[in-house]
């Protein structure tokens, strides 16, 4: 009984947590890191240019265009999971499967949810490319 209790209240609530603090802490070890290099540097004064050094250091940015190919790559992932998985579902129905088992209900929700997530990246896509 307690069981039956405890692992649904851990993969809910203590998973997600675990890796939201993990993925949090890694980057502010990576930021700790950077501070540190440069602090370093500035404290040597070893005619270091150090605003060259924290221009180096710092967070690659994407250029538009990497952002709007990352945005057409999603849109058409996500899409094409969502087309797949409605159609299991819809031959699932075909085949004989009632609309409420497990099969079919879930793989239409899921393949519905993911397809509205991969067309409205592709929607932005096609309007943000106008604006490059």
């Amino acid at each position: 009984m307690l069981q039956q209790i405890l692992v649904p209240i851990f993969v809910v609530v203590v998973l997600p947590v675990s890796i939201v603090a993990i993925i949090f802490a890694t980057i502010m070890n990576q930021d700790n890191k950077r501070s540190q290099v440069l602090i370093k540097a500035i404290e040597s004064n070893c005619g270091i240019d150090a605003d060259k050094l924290a221009e180096a250091l710092r967070k690659p940015q994407k250029t538009a265009r990497e952002i709007l190919n990352l945005r057409l790559l999603r849109g058409c992932i996500f899409s094409f999971i969502g087309i797949v998985l409605c159609l299991i579902s819809i031959i699932s129905l075909c085949i004989g499967f009632e609309f409420w088992s497990a099969q079919v209900s879930i793989s239409i929700f899921i393949g519905g949810i993911s397809l509205a997530i991969g067309l409205s990246y592709l929607l932005v896509y096609y309007v943000t490319r106008k604006q490059i």
